[in-house]
This record gives C-alpha cells, structure tokens and sequence, in this order.
C-alpha cells in the first residue's frame, strides 16, 4: 500500500479537564450563574461538528458522537450512551465529571435530582432545539431552579485557544447528479409551504440547505456541509445566511437572483422581520433562540416538521442510479481490501489502524472518493464487541489468528454516500461465533426481503431483524437501521428502523441501512450492514389490489464471510437469498478485478 492516508490521533488528554472546568466555573461565575449545561451540538444542530464547535471534547475530553455535560458550583456529569461507556472512562477525568446514563437518565433527570434550589442554570439558546430547551426548563424548574439563557457561550470566552470556524468554500451539486434543480425544488416546497397557510419556514438542518440549494461544502468532518442558515419564502425565493468567503461567482450564478446571499450576523433581524407574518419551524431542529426572536417579533409559529426534510429522504431515480454506482464502486474498494486481508491478516503482523488505512487506500485508488463518510470502525476481537469504537495509537491492537476483526466504514462520492460493515474471521471461528453470526445474517436477510404494505414505519419491521437473536435469548441494544443522504449525511432522517416508536412511515426512494449486530462484551463483535432502497412492490397474486405493497432493493455489494456461516441453522430460502446476493456481486465487481483478487471473489461468492 501506499503512505496511510487516514490519521489517527490519540484521545484528548484527560489532564486538560480541571483547569478547563476551573476556568469555566469561574466564568459562570462571574455571570451570576451556578451551574451550565454542555450538550454535543452546536448552533446549526447538526450531529457533526466543526473543531470550534467541539466545546463538550473541549470541556471534557470526551470526543464521542452523543452525549452533555452540566456543571454545578461543586459537581459535574458526563452523560453517554451504551456505545461509550468504556471510551467516557479512557477519556475524561472521571474524579471531576461522574459518567452516567445518557438515555436512561440523561441531563435533565439528573438536574431534577441534583440542582439546588434557588439556582440560576445556564444554557446557550443556539446549541439547544426549542424542544429540547422546553424540556430542560422543565426539569430544571422541577428542581426549584431556574433556567437562563446565556448572550454568548461562556465556554467560547474560556476557550483561549478555539480554532477559527470554518471557510471553505461551497461548491454547486449538479443538476444531472441532484436529478432535480435548485429552482425546482425551492418552488415545489414553497408550494408546500403556502399549503400550510404559512408565509416562510425557518430551515435550520444544515442537509435539508445544502439540499435545498444543490451546494455542498466542507465545513464539517467527513459530511459536505455548508453550515448556515436559511428562510424559505412563500414565494420560492430563499435568504440564505452563510459567510461570504464560502461562495463563489459559480455558486452565485447557481443560485441565481431569487436566492439573496446574506451574512449569518443578519439572521437575527431577519427573524424580526417575520413580525406578524406565519412561519414554518421545526422544534426539533431549530434553536431556541430562534423561535424566542420569532416569538417577540408575534410571528405565529407553526411547530412542524422541516418542509425539506422528507422530500430529501425520498430520493429520486437519479439519485439512486448515482448511489447504485457509488455502491458498485465502494464495493470493488472493499472487495479488494477484503481479499487483501485473507491473504496477509493470517500472518498476524496487521493493526487496526493498518487495516482502516488499507480500506481507504483501496477507496482512494477508484478516482472518485472526496472523503470518508465517518471515522472508520475498525476493531478486533473485544474491540469489535464495542459498536462503535474508534481506534487511537494508544487503543490500536494487532488482529491475531482465530479472532474476529469487524469493519464499519463508508465513503462519500458525488454521486452517493456508503455506509457498509463487514465482519470476518482470521483463522478458524468457534461454534459459538459461527451461530451467532449466521442468526445476525438471518435477520439481515427477514428485513432484506420483508414485503410491507404502505404506510408502514421503520419500527413496525425492526423485529424482523432480532428475532432469530430473540430465539435463544440475545439481542443487540443499538437500532437496525437508519437513513442516508445522496452526497449528504451518512444518518438522514426522518425514516428509522429501530425499536424507537418513530411515526414516519418508509416511502419510495429513501435509503436505510440494514445493520442487524451480536456483541459478546470483551470477546467479540459481529455486525452485517448493507443500504436497502425503499421500492415499490410487484402485486402479490392473490393479494388485495386495493392494498400498495413495497420491498427493498439492496444496494451495497461485498462478500459477506461464508466463512462465519453455519448453513444448517438456514432455511432454503435463505442460502437462495446468500447465494443469489453473492452471484450479484460476483457479476458486479468481478470485471473490476485483477486475476488474484477475482479469484479470491469467485471463492467467497460460491454458492453454498
């Protein structure tokens, strides 16, 4: 292979927490405050953050995907999630911030619990959505607390040495990769938008913008953002709140005179100006103190869904002809790495960090990648029994012989985002890994190939992907699966396959994952993820007419290791499915290969 291509950067260092806690504390302080919440989100609300933005890893350490802090006068707290509890106590200190249960109990519960009475709590109105600031304050003022919102982050004026926010400069989304043009889509959904009764809708989701205006960025890691705001006027016209050193007389010529560039300082007063008209705005997805400015300027504010957010989801048939391509593509990139990893990953001498450099190498090779889609997880053995580790030098181990090594990565290309995991054993599985990865492969074919009829929500299919675990007693504690975006975010709602009571129904063109898992805590981890396309269903014969049924397209290709799989515990239909899938991906890839890796591949596709 050639130089690595990915770094991998130890953990922050825990020892920088106490004088940061020490210097936050006296500026809360100074502000009359007793205590402050810390939430992983930033003012756009996005899920992925720009290094100024990451104020809990600043604060903390921890540089999880999920999780808050809240600092009192004389205690704090980390709250995170089943995927982190081992990396919270690698990475904090724990003497100063108390890890606890981010679903179970989370921020709120604890403050209701924790926070003396008469207390100011402090919190900044940008990085919290006006319904999870609804809640806050409820749970605060249980206490007998009281809630403030804070002019500016306390946390920015502690933190000397913050990097500058992003500039980088947006680029035009192609109409024939897009399949549909920026001044079409801000017609179709200001169409919506008069439907409502409503002058405007406040777009707060950075994917629903960039999808919006077909421009993309770089803003944040590994997702082309470009963050900023924006409102959506009855009219189809668009005031879009972004710093002007990101466009270009390309993208303003893209935009045309119906979009008006503004400067995000001007966000505020443009709010104002909505006085007495009816605006759309998402509670989940838009900050507080933006539905405050709306509410003193007496706009009458629609609490609905981000008018963007399903017409991006369902993605139109240009848009899956792209992600089929990016998916052919990825996969030769990861056949190729797989085939590489049976040949030298026996002779024990690879790393984690060697083989996730390796899989970006390969991807790097097909011309086309513009980055990953998220850090990869590569993980061997009681590492891979972690859902979602991220490798460091100090974590990295070698994959020895007779272990499990499991890789979850993805790729953004401008055409489509991947997102695929592959679980494979180096030298010779138990019974016990074999049993169970062949029950995770059963319940990743019950969801590939379940019939539905419409209106169905990703909750109601979930089981399908748990029940062979069900039977003997094991399950997973993450979800089965989530949306993608067209050259977007690698997680895309609303759609959601989980046992979480999400209400959206799956429609026609959205793309999820299938990722169904076992893990054996300090043992080993298994996990099968491909992305299925929601489709429309041929009529079963028989069947109601009346009644519209839909499928799933799979769409990701790459060997699954037969290796790991104990064909007596599959039905007939089953090895159908394993053998039909792999005969597409043999045909697929195959002319993409030299002659070693082709006939490794005609190897791990057999039939079996």
């Amino acid at each position: 292979m050639d130089k690595p291509y990915q770094v991998f950067d130890d953990l922050s260092d825990a020892a920088t927490v106490a004088p940061r806690l020490a210097a936050l504390r006296a500026e809360l302080a100074r502000r009359g405050l007793n205590g402050f919440v810390v939430p992983h989100s930033d003012e756009y609300q996005s899920e992925y953050l720009p290094p100024c933005n990451e104020r809990l890893a600043w604060l903390t350490s921890f540089t999880g995907s999920a999780g808050a802090a809240v600092v009192l006068k004389d205690k704090a707290a980390i709250f995170v999630d089943g995927r982190y509890t081992l990396q919270v106590r690698q990475q904090t200190d724990t003497k100063l911030f108390e890890p606890r249960d981010l679903t179970s109990e989370g921020p709120n519960a604890w403050l209701e619990a924790n926070a003396p009475k008469g207390v100011r709590i402090g919190f900044d109105p940008w990085v919290f959505s006006a319904a999870s600031a609804d809640a806050l304050r409820q749970s605060v003022e249980k206490a007998g607390a009281t809630l403030v919102p804070t002019d500016g982050n306390p946390i920015d004026a502690v933190w000397l040495d913050r990097p500058a926010a992003p500039t980088d400069k947006a680029k035009t989304h192609a109409q024939e990769i897009a399949g549909e043009s920026a001044e079409s889509k801000r017609t179709r959904i200001a169409e919506e938008v008069k439907k409502q009764g409503a002058d405007a809708a406040v777009i707060s989701q950075t994917d629903s913008i960039c999808w919006l205006l077909n421009v993309r960025g770089a803003d944040t890691p590994h997702t082309p953002f470009v963050l900023s705001y924006a409102i959506l006027n009855a009219d189809g016209s668009v005031d879009w709140f972004v710093d002007g050193r990101k466009t270009s007389p390309e993208v303003l010529q893209h935009l045309g005179n119906a979009v008006r560039v503004r400067d995000p300082k001007e966000f505020n007063s443009a709010l104002d100006d909505l006085a007495g008209k009816t605006v759309i705005a998402d509670p989940n997805w838009t900050a507080a103190a933006a539905f405050e400015r709306l509410g003193k300027g007496s706009a009458k504010i629609k609490r609905m869904l981000d008018p963007c957010q399903l017409p991006k989801a369902c993605k139109n048939a240009v848009e899956i002809e792209g992600a089929r391509q990016a998916h052919i593509r990825d996969g030769a990139a990861l056949t190729r790495f797989l085939a590489w990893m049976a040949r030298e990953a026996p002779n024990g001498h690879l790393t984690e960090i060697e083989a996730a450099e390796a899989l970006e190498g390969y991807r790097r090779q097909n011309g086309a990648l513009t980055d990953l889609s998220f850090d990869s997880i590569s993980g061997a053995a009681p590492h891979a029994a972690l859902p979602h580790y991220r490798v460091t030098k100090s974590s990295n181990r070698r994959i020895n012989r007779n272990e499990i090594y499991l890789i979850d990565s993805g790729a953004q290309y401008p055409d489509g985002t991947t997102d695929v995991t592959r679980t494979m054993i180096v030298g010779e599985p138990t019974a016990e890994m074999k049993d169970r990865f062949t029950r995770v492969l059963k319940g990743h074919i019950a969801l590939a190939t379940v019939r539905f009829p419409e209106g169905t929500t990703g909750a109601a299919l979930d089981a399908f992907a748990r029940k062979p675990l069900w039977d003997v007693g094991l399950d997973y504690d993450h979800g089965t699966g989530h949306g993608v975006g067209s050259y977007l975010s690698v997680h895309e709602g609303p759609q959601n396959i989980s046992k979480k009571p999400v209400l959206q129904p799956l429609k026609p063109g959205m793309i999820c994952s299938n990722e169904p898992g076992y893990y054996k805590e300090g043992e080993y981890g298994i996990r099968i993820e491909n992305l299925i396309v929601v489709t429309d269903a041929e009529p079963i014969p028989g069947g109601d007419p009346e009644r519209k049924f839909m499928e799933f397209e799979t769409i990701t290709l790459a060997p699954i290791d037969l290796n790991l799989v104990e064909p007596s515990l599959l039905t007939r239909e089953e090895r159908d499915w394993l053998n039909a899938y792999h005969a597409r991906v043999r045909e697929s890839l195959a002319p993409q290969m030299d002659n070693e890796t082709r006939a490794w591949l005609d190897h791990a596709t057999r039939a079996i």
